[in-house]
C-alpha cells in the first residue's frame, strides 16, 4: 500500500487532535496547504511540525444565510504566526464583529464528518 498524500496526512493529524503544517527543512519556511513540494523552490524536503495556532485575521467577509439555514457566518483569511495564510472562520463572536488585524487562536472543530481548523478571538497579540 502506498503512503497517503499530504492532504490525507493533514486530515489524519486533525482527526488525532493535532493541527500540523509543513516546513521545508532546507529553507525553514512553513507551508500551507499541504503539498509534496515547497512553492517557489520546488524542494521536496517537507516535514510535519505542530502549528502554534496563533494568527491574525488578514481579511474577512460575512456570508448571509437565512436563520433556518444556520444564519450568517464569516469567512476569513488568517495569517498564521509561522507565515502561511489559510482560509477558515472565526467562531465565538457574531460574524460582523470579526475585524482585520484581530488576534485569533486555532482549534480543531470535529463536530462534522471531517475535522476542520477554526479560530476563536484571542485576547493577546499573535
Amino acid at each position: 500500500m502506498s503512503d497517503p498524500g499530504p492532504e490525507q496526512q493533514y486530515f489524519a493529524h486533525l482527526r488525532e487532535g493535532r493541527f500540523m503544517i509543513q516546513r521545508c527543512t532546507s529553507t525553514g519556511e512553513h507551508v500551507f496547504f499541504p503539498r509534496v513540494a515547497a512553492p517557489g523552490s520546488g524542494a521536496r524536503d517537507l516535514e510535519w511540525v505542530p502549528a502554534s495556532g496563533r494568527g491574525t485575521v488578514y481579511s474577512t467577509t460575512v456570508v448571509r444565510r437565512r436563520a433556518e439555514r444556520g444564519g450568517d457566518y464569516n469567512v476569513v483569511l488568517v495569517d498564521l504566526q509561522e507565515g502561511p495564510r489559510m482560509m477558515s472562520r472565526v467562531e465565538g463572536i457574531p460574524p460582523h464583529e470579526v475585524r482585520i488585524g484581530m488576534a485569533v487562536r486555532a482549534r480543531i472543530d470535529d463536530s462534522g464528518d471531517t475535522p476542520v481548523v477554526v479560530f476563536d478571538p484571542a485576547g493577546d497579540a499573535p
